[in-house]
């Protein structure tokens, strides 16, 4: 009997906690909320959106780091080679600047030399021509009526030799401006030595202006040009000029000047190891040194002047004396190429 109620307990007890364990997991299920698999995906996707996004951000502030990093880096190389190519072109600039002092300083011993040269040449020059022309007074005979101009044309002349110095003397002052422009175009090119060479003409053209502006109080009495009639004709440019002896002596020793010039410029374009020219040159375009305005007209002394320098420039920059010759720093042209050029006729 007692038995069997206590195997009835524990029926019912096992029964109980049986029930008991059912009810427990039916509220469990119940009571746990049911997950939805396309939420679930979303979820899935929004955290893996926001690791991608994450990576991508922190992959981008690494490379902007190493972006800026080179960045820098190139900044300071630059910086450097700035400061070398800065260091490079002051260094430049100095020894540039020392050689221009250099260059200077030697063309200015240059034309203070060549002034000194040139006005003891003009004083020289200047006592032959007196002496020549006192020669030729005394060696004249006594003239006669037909062979001494009249008062009318003496004073002719001699109105014409006073415009003449004039409109010489306006000309020389726009050579000088035309000097300056030629000679900053030949630093440009660097043709040191055509630039020397034109220091030095242009010098000896100084000291022939001081002599030509120091002419106002001529006495044209004494000058035996003014009372002698024209004895020769020359052509040029399609005409016929006359003039007497001393306008002919005037021209040949313009065509001497010019060969003497023009070697000078050959010389000088020849070790510029500059092309042939030598219608470039400063000297041939003014073609004044030697005159000073009297007995003939400018552009006359300045055809045969050209026509000397012509051919000057062409012995020196061709190393030969076809035309003349050149020593210590003096050249004469022959004769034989003289008379071609001059070609003067006797018309009494």
């Amino acid at each position: 009997m007692t038995v069997s109620v206590l195997n009835r307990m524990i029926v019912a007890v096992g029964i109980s906690a049986v029930a008991s364990l059912g009810l427990s997991a039916l509220t469990s299920a119940h009571g746990s909320p049911q997950h939805d698999p396309q939420q679930q995906d979303a979820q899935k996707d929004t955290t893996k959106d926001e690791n991608g996004k994450k990576a991508r951000s922190e992959e981008a502030k690494k490379q902007q780091q190493q972006a800026d990093k080179e960045a820098k880096h190139q900044q300071q190389v630059q910086k450097k080679q700035a400061q070398q190519a800065q260091q490079v072109q002051k260094k430049q600039d100095q020894q540039a600047q020392q050689e221009r002092q250099k260059q200077e300083q030697a063309y200015r011993q240059q034309v203070k030399k060549e002034r000194a040269r040139a006005t003891h040449q003009q004083s020289v020059q200047q006592k032959q021509e007196q002496a020549y022309h006192q020669r030729q007074a005394q060696a004249q005979p006594r003239p006669q009526q037909h062979q001494r101009l009249t008062s009318q044309d003496q004073e002719r002349l001699i109105r014409e030799q006073q415009q003449r110095l004039v409109q010489y003397r306006e000309h020389l002052d726009q050579q000088q401006r035309l000097a300056e422009q030629q000679s900053a175009q030949l630093q440009q090119q660097r043709r040191t030595a055509q630039y020397g060479y034109q220091q030095q003409y242009v010098a000896r053209l100084r000291e022939q202006q001081r002599h030509v502006e120091s002419r106002d109080r001529y006495d044209y009495d004494r000058d035996p040009y003014f009372h002698t009639p024209p004895s020769y004709r020359y052509y040029r440019g399609g005409s016929y000029y006359v003039t007497n002896q001393y306008g002919v002596d005037l021209l040949r020793r313009g065509v001497n000047h010019g060969y003497e010039e023009g070697y000078r410029a050959g010389l000088a374009d020849r070790k510029d190891h500059w092309a042939y020219g030598y219608e470039d040159s400063y000297a041939y375009r003014d073609a004044n040194y030697g005159y000073r305005g009297f007995y003939v007209d400018r552009d006359d002394y300045n055809h045969y002047f050209r026509e000397g320098f012509r051919r000057g420039y062409e012995d020196a920059y061709y190393r030969r004396s076809r035309y003349g010759t050149y020593s210590n720093g003096r050249g004469t042209i022959q004769g034989s190429a003289l008379t071609v050029i001059l070609a003067f006729e006797w018309i009494r």
